[in-house]
């Protein structure tokens, strides 16, 4: 900027900020009402950065261009170099105009692109996101398919009037607790249910959760193995017994996390590469049956919980598992998990009667990082089934330092930790 030029700039500058009109202004130094303001935004800045960018220099300032103007060099500046990226420091090194010729009509860089037909217009870059979006979620439709198809494979029908089942939620891999654990095994040999229903949150995790873990502490394959060495004993104990899983939050998450390959994932997952949904949860090798309606694809997290409600299992028409709560809504008498402590709420249709839904204790040990697990609930539950009557009698089970089923009783030992 020339000398004449500096003590015009500040002269109008200072009338800016004084707030003469700016009509006034223009008639004493010639300086049109846009131009000025321009030079008070430039004047800030060379007072706080003690100079001003080159392409604000006066120089390359052109107050008479209009946006056709602008984008015609944006233009030529594209085709000059056709190989080259233009970003907006390229573009401010190269063209002949000041970013603020260009910005009073644009605004941002990105729609001087786009009005220039550099990059495409917003509508062609929203449809182009869309169609990336769903084609992240090619992967999940294809586990979609593959876990529903479990929902009745393994079915054992049983013919009797009289039916007894055993549900546990909760348990949450190697978080389980070890007396909850030998107190549960030998329930079900000595009752031997009809049906097993693992209300959900059988996995525990934490690797793919909202808690913090170190990654070097993940050992997602050695939870897996933990649950199905569950499994076996379970296989082993009650052979002839129909065995339901269905599908919580935590299960959802792994297998969601699966579809991903992320690059972590690859890494903590290599010794399951290639595994598919029965092989990572056990289904066909210990005949268990996976209900699991909810789509992989939801986007949000308020999708996820709306989709994971649909998880649920009704048997003989009058008793309902339900992972979650919400269940109760739907009229059947049942029971669900997740939150990890026992509670009952009575209830009464024309259909059933008298009855009630109740909220069913965990397997978790109650010494539990990240969480309130002292005011947790241990334990599990015996539900009796007149199927023709259709009427449900529920005993719960809980599981402290000691536990009663059936007359006998069950104290923890020393190597099954404190509760």
């Amino acid at each position: 900027m020339k000398k004449n030029d500096k003590e015009l700039f500040w002269k109008v500058v200072k009338e800016m900020r004084r707030g003469r009109n700016r009509r006034e202004i223009e008639d004493e130094y010639g300086v049109k009402e846009r131009t000025a303001r321009l030079w008070v935004v430039e004047a800030r800045r060379m007072e706080e950065g003690g100079e001003v960018p080159i392409s604000e220099s006066q120089e390359k300032f052109h107050e008479d261009w209009g946006p056709k103007e602008c984008i015609e060099e944006l233009r030529r500046i594209v085709e000059k170099d056709t190989t080259k990226v233009i970003s907006r420091n390229y573009f401010r090194n190269e063209s002949q105009i000041s970013e603020s010729t260009w910005n009073r009509y644009f605004g941002t860089f990105e729609e001087f692109k786009r009005q220039a037909g550099v990059t495409l217009s917003r509508h062609a870059h929203q449809m182009e996101r869309e169609i990336a979006k769903h084609a992240s979620k090619d992967k999940q439709r294809e586990m979609d398919k593959e876990k529903r198809g479990y929902e009745g494979k393994w079915l054992r029908p049983s013919g009797g009037r009289w039916q007894t089942v055993v549900v546990c939620n909760d348990v949450h891999d190697v978080e389980c607790d070890p007396f909850w654990r030998r107190v549960f095994l030998d329930a079900i040999r000595r009752i031997c249910p009809e049906k097993l229903i693992l209300n959900g949150d059988i996995f525990d995790l934490p690797e793919f959760g909202k808690y913090g873990v170190d990654p070097r502490e993940w050992d997602v394959v050695g939870r897996i193995k933990w649950v199905h060495e569950w499994l076996r004993e379970i296989r082993e104990v009650c052979p002839e017994a129909e065995i339901v899983f269905v599908e919580g939050n935590h299960e959802f998450r792994l297998l969601r996390h699966l579809t991903e390959a992320t690059p972590a994932l690859k890494v903590v997952l290599s010794d399951l590469h290639g595994f598919t949904v029965s092989k990572l949860l056990g289904l066909d090798e210990f005949e268990v049956n996976y209900v699991a309606r909810m789509d992989l694809k939801a986007f949000t997290e308020r999708d996820v919980k709306e989709e994971l409600r649909k998880n649920y299992h009704v048997m003989w028409g009058c008793l309902m598992a339900h992972h979650f709560p919400e269940g109760k809504e739907m009229g059947v008498p049942g029971m669900n998990g997740h939150h990890h402590k026992f509670k009952a709420e009575a209830m009464y249709t024309n259909e059933f009667g008298a009855s009630y839904w109740w909220q069913v204790g965990c397997g978790h040990r109650r010494a539990a990082s990240y969480c309130a697990g002292e005011k947790w609930g241990m334990g599990f539950m015996v539900v009796h089934v007149d199927t023709v009557g259709r009427k449900v009698v529920f005993e719960p089970v809980e599981v402290r330092d000691y536990a009663v089923l059936g007359g006998k009783w069950y104290f923890r030992e020393e190597d099954e930790g404190g509760n």
